[in-house]
């Protein structure tokens, strides 16, 4: 028998996997639909210019490509749930390859990216956050809060340009491209990382870091608080026994939208340091038209984004449990 207390806290994290899914199969739709009408047909690029429009014909027909969309839709998302996402359009060695066997690998190294960046950028961030609430208003608080806007201010590829300019080109200390291979040891990976790690960490430490000195600082200001202080408690204590526990909700919910963000918004870093990750495959997928490529990325980024909010919801209601209950 559940007690009261929990009750609603299961039936809110039940009500916001059913409105999760909800909003995914939205976003299917809407990545189906946009892709559908991208411009540029796949079977007159593979084919080449000087195919004739029955050879285009039958090419389209063996793809599926003329089948009405909600067909090839019902199709595409009803794989999906089973966890194949199709056959790549394209083939370098004349058989058919799954969009998972192209995926999966770069999936992983994406993945490897992401997390070294969350492993820095999170508790760099906090700290930075806690120090600057403490010493609010101070010459430290201001620099850190200048320094954090900068972040902020710049575009990732602009970062990105910068530090391979500074520190691969004319301090040649890092690789300017990222290739990686499975025969790589610790330091070289560490060394061939360094620039785009240093690029997704740059925006991510500057955004979490203001959002949670925020969160400290406004409840710095609570009764429980003040009281702490006219006991004499060291401000220290304060913050990491008092105040942070219960800043958990709104800081979760920043760190979970900010490692949505490394998985959805690395594409940008993939790209410019040539990364073999899922954001370069998806970019490669585009300029051949490989639309069964370009649509399993598309899923995959929508549903890491949308299962991290989920998560920092679940996080806010179990650090916050008044959330729980309707207003």
């Amino acid at each position: 028998m559940h007690s009261p207390a929990t009750t609603p806290l299961a039936r809110t994290v039940i009500a916001r996997m059913g409105s999760g899914f909800v909003t995914l199969f939205i976003v299917s739709l809407i990545i189906f639909a946009a892709i559908a009408v991208l411009p540029g047909d796949f079977a007159k690029v593979a084919l080449g210019r000087s195919a004739t429009p029955a050879a285009v014909a039958n090419f389209q027909r063996s793809l599926g490509l003329d089948r009405p969309v909600t067909e090839r839709y019902v199709s595409w998302i009803g794989g999906a749930l089973k966890g194949d996402l199709g056959l790549s359009f394209s083939s370098g060695s004349g058989t058919p390859r799954t969009v998972n066997s192209i995926i999966g690998p770069r999936l992983k190294n994406t993945l490897f990216l992401a997390a070294i960046a969350a492993l820095i950028s999170v508790p760099v961030a906090l700290l930075f956050g806690i120090i600057a609430a403490i010493r609010r208003n101070s010459w430290l608080d201001r620099s850190l809060n200048a320094l954090t806007l900068v972040g902020i201010s710049f575009p990732e590829f602009f970062v990105a340009y910068v530090l391979m300019l500074l520190l691969a080109v004319k301090l040649p200390i890092f690789y300017s491209l990222a290739r990686i291979t499975p025969g790589m040891g610790v330091i070289e990976i560490a060394e061939r990382l360094a620039l785009p790690v240093a690029t997704l960490c740059f925006g991510i430490i500057a955004h979490m870091m203001r959002m949670s000195r925020a969160a400290i600082i406004n409840l710095l200001s609570s009764p429980y608080i003040e009281m702490a202080k006219l006991k004499g408690t060291a401000p220290w204590i304060i913050v990491l026994r008092h105040a942070l526990p219960n800043a958990w909700a709104p800081i979760s919910a920043v760190i979970a939208f900010n490692l949505a963000y490394l998985i959805v918004g690395v594409v940008v870093v993939e790209v410019v340091f040539v990364y073999p990750g899922i954001g370069q495959a998806m970019v490669d997928a585009v300029r051949s038209r490989d639309i069964p490529v370009v649509q399993g990325c598309a899923l995959i980024f929508a549903t890491a984004y949308i299962l991290l909010n989920l998560l920092a919801d679940v996080i806010a209601v179990a650090t916050n449990p008044r959330l729980a209950y309707p207003r």
